[in-house]
């Protein structure tokens, strides 16, 4: 049962370990770090008890092997309720926080934070399926929940500098940005897999393959160009 635990955790944290190493300037604390790890494994719960509900109660409107059943459960009831729960820990914990003073920084914070949920999320997977659903999830949920939140943490960094910039409007539109595109990018990530012919699955593995690149190359473009969320983190 160990190992089952092992395998289900250790690919989140690598990948953490992973992206908290990029962070070149400033290296986010482990304590805070840890923290929105745990809060957001522990969204699991209000996220997957949503869900539920809002998919029971739409099964009695649409059947559930229509696509049109499928794209609002991926898009509206799944993608947009994790992403929102992630968004909020994020938020609620880091906006802030004086640590927030790199514009990477809203990358690590929000990778941590959807690393925990995809680790929790793992947990209940595997102790169902066992090694070979650990293996397979370690290729693609676990990297999928991690590049959905490069683009998540990217804008709520923009975000952040536009407060510091004090121009609210640009601020509210890259918080807006923040949720829309990974909810667009998770959304899609699970539908293609959901509908489930060998287009779909194509298809997905075709816009993983080409996500989890972007990503990547976010990643480091942002670690290279790391700069301060404001002019006054400059002379600190």
């Amino acid at each position: 049962m160990h190992y089952l635990v092992a395998a289900a955790v250790l690919p989140a944290l690598i990948l953490l370990f992973y992206i908290r190493k990029q962070d070149k300037i400033e290296a986010e604390p482990p304590g805070l770090i840890l923290k929105l790890f745990l809060l957001g494994a522990l969204t699991v719960i209000p996220a997957g008890i949503i869900e539920a509900i809002l998919t029971t109660i739409f099964g009695y409107v649409l059947n559930e092997s229509s696509i049109a059943y499928k794209f609002i459960e991926n898009f509206l009831f799944v993608a947009l309720t994790e992403e929102w729960f992630k968004r909020l820990v994020t938020k609620k914990v880091t906006w802030k926080s004086p640590e927030f003073n790199y514009t990477y920084d809203g990358v690590v914070y929000a990778v941590a934070v959807s690393l925990g949920f995809a680790a929790a999320e793992n947990l209940l997977y595997v102790s169902e399926g066992g090694l070979k659903v650990a293996i397979l999830r370690a290729l693609t949920a676990i990297p999928g929940h991690t590049m959905f939140a490069v683009f998540m943490g990217l804008q709520y960094a923009l975000a952040k500098k536009a407060h510091s910039a004090a121009d609210g409007p640009l601020m509210r539109r890259h918080l807006r940005r923040s949720l829309f595109f990974p909810v667009l990018i998770h959304g899609f990530y699970d539908f293609c897999i959901s509908v489930g012919n060998v287009f779909s699955i194509l298809l997905f593995y075709a816009f993983f393959i080409m996500m989890l690149i972007f990503a990547i190359l976010t990643v480091r473009r942002l670690s290279r160009e790391d700069a301060p969320v404001s002019n006054e983190d400059i002379f600190v």
